[in-house]
């Protein structure tokens, strides 16, 4: 029988819901079936038409009104981190366990793809793309910065100067946390699209919840432009983080004096172009070769002070950060306002922060991470993006900010000013080479930013476009252009603090989706349990449970049958059985019933322990009573013959 045919059986019988009959019926077809029937998908303007005026009506408030912006972000996002802080830091905590038990339950081997499908890109450039639009310039901008601050000016409830401190506090910022949120997007979009063949839409993945009505109206618009929102202002901060440093790299390595707001625009237009260029060449060819040199890019910089700069020191720093963020993970994890008098501000401005900002980034990097993993399992999906940029992460982190604190403290501080795009650049003029070495981390830079907008793009033509694996290139460049210009207006408007309101207002815009992920771990385990592998396998335990309870019950009868043959040959037994009950019928009798109920009780030899009598029924029946030492008996002598110890 094939499966449409025993999915249909099914569905007549009542066993599986409509809903699971057409899911069954998508995973039997051809891998690209379902991508070929969005090809030519149009925009869908209910959701591109509110997103991108919601996007410019904030923009014009920048404009025009940039004093009452101002305020009302630093007001909005103190309320956010302040009065909501303690859900970031519950719910981060819980979307770590939440995807390791995903990873090693009975769905881990579900493949996010048909069955027997390949992987779509190898697994160095799957690590690149993933590595890249995940962190790539928050890595450049705070690996050297970060383990400093918190060396200099401790964490809360501890001493200045401790470095263990300082590297588990900054490795549990950018290490299981972030990526496992992620990977919850990332799992539950991937899942519905490459294995049930659903729309490449956030939306789409709370099917398995609210289901194809509301997921396909005005609930699942009302998601897909929030997504659209976050990513756009997301990758605008991105963006204007990445123009910043490398016009501090080009302060230091003398190419300009006192750089302003036009080299900052300028570099803003001339890497836009570039990544507008990698966009409409296809996520499969211009972001998986830009991907690719940045990893060599990333490992020529950290070799280079790996090997220049203290090797030891940065050797030890690898178990020290390592050691230091197992053994406080759960101190840190449950760190709150209350822990100390600095608690509370210290919270705000890194670890809310922090969870804010990766909550923003979750719609677009989950959505990436779906777009390059189809063909890999769940387990697969989830172990590697955990644990392989969490690994890199540590490295990163040991070798820049460890180089850092050695420099700090032999008396050769890069702290200068405070202004953190600076103290990279600063670190590497330390060594020999230093000025070339610049070039190529401005340049690394350059390509994290491409890499970052590219993917942004990508996944906002995608939803733009109802879900499209391949996006129109028109419509991947008109949100290119639109996040640049975002950039652009959001950096040379206002005072010195123009960034920092776009990064708050994103957060403040994004914060709504740590609720949308909460409820997407729901979707996730739903869905996962609707599979029909999953259910085929669960299936297959049951009819091997029943075969074992079934000849377990056979062997059980036999065993009843004989200890009544043992009582018969006992004299003393059978008037005692003739006492108790009068009207038994005989032996005989009584092993046809125990041999023709499918209800017969039967007990194994420690069951018996402290009882005088057993019932053999035939349905409600009591057909016989039996001596329990004689059952007892004949069942521990048996398995003494058979030397097993228990029937």
């Amino acid at each position: 029988m094939s499966k449409s045919e025993n999915t249909l059986d099914q569905l007549k019988e009542g066993s599986i819901s409509p809903q699971e009959a057409q899911d069954a019926a998508r995973l039997s077809e051809p891998a690209d079936s379902a991508a070929a029937k969005d090809e030519h998908a149009g925009i869908d303007w209910v959701v591109t038409g509110p997103a991108a005026a919601l996007v410019l009506a904030v923009v014009a408030w920048g404009l025009v009104g940039s004093e009452s912006f101002a305020n009302f972000a630093s007001q909005a996002l103190d309320y956010v981190v302040v009065d909501w802080g303690w859900l970031f830091v519950l719910a981060s905590t819980v979307f770590v366990f939440f995807v390791l038990f995903v990873a090693f339950s009975k769905f881990g081997h579900i493949k996010l793809g048909k069955d027997g499908e390949q992987p779509e890109f190898s697994t160095f450039s799957w690590v690149a793309m993933m590595f890249a639009a995940g962190m790539g310039i928050g890595l450049m901008f705070y690996g050297t910065t970060e383990p400093l601050t918190f060396f200099r000016d401790g964490v809360p409830g501890r001493a200045e100067g401790n470095v263990g401190e300082a590297f588990a506090s900054t490795l549990f910022h950018w290490g299981l946390h972030p990526w496992s949120l992620y990977a919850i997007v990332g799992l539950a979009i991937a899942y519905g699209t490459f294995r049930l063949g659903r729309k490449q839409l956030l939306s789409s993945a709370f099917i398995p919840l609210i289901g194809h009505r509301l997921a396909e109206g005005w609930l699942g618009k009302l998601i897909d432009i929030l997504a659209i929102f976050a990513t756009v202002f997301g990758t605008a901060a991105s963006l204007g983080i990445g123009a910043r440093q490398i016009s501090s790299g080009m302060e230091i390595v003398n190419w300009v004096d006192s750089p302003g707001n036009a080299l900052i625009v300028g570099i803003i237009i001339v890497l836009g172009i570039a990544f507008l260029i990698s966009a409409a060449s296809g996520v499969g060819k211009g972001i998986q070769w830009i991907s690719n040199t940045n990893m060599v890019l990333a490992s020529i910089i950290a070799l280079f002070v790996l090997i220049v700069g203290p090797t030891v020191v940065i050797m030890n720093m690898v178990p020290t950060t390592l050691g230091s963020y197992l053994q406080d993970f759960f101190a840190m994890a449950s760190r709150t306002a209350q822990s100390s008098e600095d608690a509370g501000d210290w919270l705000s401005a890194w670890t809310i922060f922090y969870w804010a900002w990766w909550v923003s980034w979750s719609p677009f990097v989950g959505m990436f991470l779906a777009r390059i993993s189809r063909g890999r399992t769940v387990r697969e999906f989830i172990m590697v993006i955990l644990l392989v940029p969490t690994s890199v992460t540590i490295l990163w982190f040991s070798i820049f900010g460890g180089t850092a604190i050695h420099l700090e403290e032999t008396g050769k501080s890069i702290w200068g000013d405070g202004d953190a795009t600076k103290m990279l650049f600063n670190l590497l003029h330390e060594y020999p080479f230093g000025a070339g070495v610049s070039i190529i981390a401005m340049l690394l830079l350059a390509t994290f930013f491409i890499t970052s907008a590219d993917s942004a793009s990508t996944v906002m033509g995608s939803m733009s476009q109802r879900g499209r694996l391949v996006a129109s290139p028109i419509v991947t460049v008109l949100w290119g252009v639109l996040t640049c210009a975002i950039a652009v207006i959001m950096l040379t408007t206002g005072d010195a603090d123009s960034l920092d309101n776009l990064q708050s207002i994103t957060i403040i815009a994004a914060s709504p989706f740590v609720l949308i992920i909460i409820a997407l771990m729901f979707a996730v385990v739903k869905a996962l349990g609707d599979d029909p592998l999953y259910l085929d396998q669960k299936n297959q335990r049951k009819m091997v449970l029943r075969v074992a309870r079934e000849y377990r019950e056979r062997e059980n009868r036999e065993l009843v049958k004989r200890a009544l043959r043992m009582k018969n040959r006992r004299e003393e037994g059978a008037a005692a059985t003739a006492a108790a009950v009068p009207d038994a019928p005989a032996t005989a009798e009584a092993e046809a019933a125990v041999e023709d109920s499918s209800d017969a009780h039967s007990y194994v030899a420690e069951d018996l322990d402290g009882l005088e009598t057993m019932s053999v029924y035939d349905g409600d029946k009591v057909v016989e009573v039996v001596d329990a030492e004689d059952v007892a008996d004949y069942i521990n002598n048996r398995n003494d013959e058979n030397g097993d110890g228990r029937s």
